[in-house]
């Protein structure tokens, strides 16, 4: 794909996922994170190629142009939309896959020191929701969505939505979905969800030893019915 279609993608990619984009023109000329795009391009032709200096030269203007940091070396794939984007910091190790969503103050950061893949990998339609963090050589499954202010250090599958500190995985929440449906005020709270389960299982516990008590002064009644009192119980009904 030339340079140029891949720029009009990239463009289109901001009118599928911002409804405030209004012209083709206002969107290449005020959206820093289709230039923080553009520029990593770049950046990274030059990294791949050994001219890794001038990678991070570019690298660094376009943080201070932009205040979206990406290393040279990151390898992103097409259609990447960074919303806002003030804030973000993608490593150096870090991969992206096509179609993923990024909005401002997201971490994709790594947690070791030495020279290997320490940074996460996003596959394909990925949502990073704002001030997340996503650390080390961890692997966000497809279609997987991050809640607002979650710190992810662990794998995720498919169509996974992780929310909290450490971000939890929801369960029973595998089917499809867009990127774009998770409502960043009405996060799913996974710790109300467990309580909620106790307190319906303790109501059912609660209910089933009513009934069993119910039986057993039933039984009681009929076991009085069929055997008279015996001397000693009348005896102790008189005292």
């Amino acid at each position: 794909m030339g340079v140029i279609s891949r720029m009009r993608e990239d463009i289109q990619a901001v009118f599928d996922r911002d409804p405030a984009a209004r012209t083709g023109l206002e969107v290449a000329l005020a959206y820093p994170g289709l230039h923080a795009i553009w520029f990593h391009h770049l950046a990274h032709w030059l990294w791949e190629h050994q001219l890794k200096l001038l990678g991070r030269l570019l690298s660094e203007i376009t943080r201070w142009i932009t205040g979206i940091e990406i290393h040279p070396g990151a390898k992103i794939g097409r259609r990447l939309f960074i919303d806002h984007g003030m804030g973000v910091v993608i490593g150096e190790t870090t991969e992206i896959g096509d179609d993923v969503l990024i909005y401002q103050g997201v971490t994709l950061g790594g947690t070791s020191l030495k020279k290997e893949k320490r940074h996460p990998t996003l596959e394909d339609h990925v949502m990073v929701s704002a001030g997340a963090s996503v650390i080390g050589p961890v692997r966000i499954g497809e279609g997987s969505r991050i809640g607002a202010g979650a710190v992810v250090v662990s794998s995720a599958p498919p169509y996974s939505t992780i929310v909290g500190i450490p971000g939890k995985i929801i369960e029973g929440d595998s089917a499809r979905h867009e990127v774009m449906e998770l409502d960043h005020a009405k996060l799913p709270d996974p710790v109300a969800r467990a309580i909620s389960n106790v307190v319906e299982k303790l109501n059912r516990m609660g209910a089933r030893m009513e009934e069993i008590e119910e039986r057993q002064d039933c039984l009681e009644d009929k076991v009085s019915e069929h055997h008279p009192p015996t001397p000693e119980q009348i005896l102790a009904n008189k005292v």
